[in-house]
């Protein structure tokens, strides 16, 4: 696909998403916490629209807010659209061919952190959703992995798309591999929802909840952010850290990283 020209009449399709992320551990010992955020929805075909939003958003060039290509999935010599087709095309054999948008933390003051990315893969008409991918960051090792998750294969319950699959990821060392995932997306719209389960013999040990509403992409929605949530990712770093130390002050046991899955 080629970008939407600038002088193009048609809305954007990104966004602002604004709302809250919650945590939950039910087990060993149980622990919550939750945190107000922003993610930027970001049409991979407008990034150059988007950014001339607002002279503190970039891309490439270093600003208050910014996107970076190598902060994101495959070498940062290929185009990220054409590295998340590649990455779909390659778990399940179909290749997107509409729009890739994307929900996601950018670099706030030079800080880059993700604990997960998501990247909507839509077909042509911009508006049917074929397949999900999930990027993964995780703590402390910086590591990064992707699941994808094909629409054919979700579970319908209403609005909400529902799969189930083993964890083969190492995300937290509050958490040991032997699990399965349980997640339920909505289509991105008015609202956002993303839900998370982890799961030992079919009994929820953990779950991550991000509820969002949709603003549109202007100027204004720009600067919001920045005013209200201007060390974003510094913050989420930060937490993660803070959340940790109460996890461990409670008692909830530490994980070696297993080896035989670094890097996979």
């Amino acid at each position: 696909m080629t970008a939407r020209p600038a002088s193009s009449a048609l809305p954007l399709a990104s966004a602002v998403y604004e709302g809250v992320v919650r945590h939950r551990r039910m087990a060993p010992h149980p622990h919550a916490f939750e945190y107000r955020m922003a993610q930027l929805y970001l049409d991979l075909d407008e990034i150059d629209q988007v950014f001339a939003q607002h002279w503190l958003w970039s891309s490439e060039r270093r600003n208050l807010a910014q996107f970076r290509r190598s902060d994101y999935l495959g070498p940062s010599s290929m185009p990220l659209a054409e590295a998340v087709r590649q990455r779909v095309e390659q778990a399940t054999g179909h290749r997107p061919v509409g729009p890739i948008r994307l929900l996601t933390h950018m670099r706030y003051f030079g800080v880059a952190f993700n604990p997960v990315s998501f990247y909507y893969c839509f077909a042509e008409d911009g508006e049917t959703l074929v397949a999900i991918l999930a990027e993964i960051t995780n703590t402390p090792w910086k590591e990064r992995h992707s699941y994808v998750l094909p629409i054919e294969t979700a579970q319908h319950h209403g609005r909400a798309l529902h799969w189930r699959f083993p964890k083969t990821f190492h995300v937290s060392p509050f958490m040991p591999m032997d699990r399965e995932y349980d997640w339920r997306f909505t289509t991105p719209a008015s609202d956002l929802l993303v839900h998370m389960d982890v799961l030992r013999d079919d009994q929820r040990e953990f779950d991550a909840t991000l509820t969002l509403q949709r603003r549109p992409l202007s100027r204004a929605s720009l600067a919001r952010v920045l005013w209200r949530y201007p060390l974003m990712t510094t913050q989420v770093v930060g937490a993660i850290h803070w959340q940790a130390l109460r996890l461990w002050l409670k008692g909830n046991p530490v994980h070696d990283h297993p080896d035989t899955s670094r890097g996979s």
